[in-house]
């Protein structure tokens, strides 16, 4: 289970991401899920305090691109206004998904870490591929009915998850 369900490092946000840490870590890109990680659930409203990280994110040299399940025409309005590329229909936790992220960037797996608050999609989808992955707490709790069901599983998970932070085999934050 720890294989396919942990991240590498869980926050509370992206905003709460160590860059400089995850740079010397040798990460160069983020494959970035939208809501309820970047955006709140089905809002095309990106919050100032996100377009400014995201300002930070580009000028230390990181790549940026969000894969998201949901459909184009939304995705495009978000990941425009944040001047990064997009994958849409992702199919997450599908590989084909996160190659395709890959390929956007011109990034390398073993530079990329995954971003995203759902860990059936995104961690299950980076872990898969053996990219670095980062589950943030999501932004609402306003969701998507589906994603509601496997929260219901999540909660199990994340009990295990919070045990191996406690023993140190999962990061809140990356060590030194």
């Amino acid at each position: 289970m720890k294989k396919y369900l942990f991240p590498d490092v869980y926050v509370e946000s992206i905003l709460d991401l160590p860059l400089e840490k995850l740079y010397a870590h040798g990460i160069r890109a983020f494959i970035m899920d939208l809501d309820n990680t970047v955006t709140e659930w089905n809002s095309q409203e990106v919050r100032s305090e996100v377009v400014s990280w995201m300002k930070e994110v580009k000028a230390r040299g990181f790549k940026a691109c969000i894969a998201s399940n949901n459909g184009r025409e939304r995705v495009v309005s978000v990941a425009e206004g944040l001047g990064i590329p997009f994958v849409s229909k992702a199919g997450k936790p599908r590989r084909r998904a996160f190659h395709r992220a890959l390929k956007v960037m011109g990034s390398l797996p073993e530079e990329t870490a995954v971003i995203g608050d759902q860990i059936f999609t995104d961690i299950l989808g980076g872990n898969r591929m053996n990219l670095f992955t980062i589950l943030v707490v999501p932004i609402n709790k306003r969701e998507f009915i589906g994603t509601r069901v496997m929260r219901k599983f999540e909660i199990m998970v994340l009990k295990r998850i919070n045990q191996a932070i406690k023993r140190g085999d999962v990061n809140s934050v990356l060590s030194d």
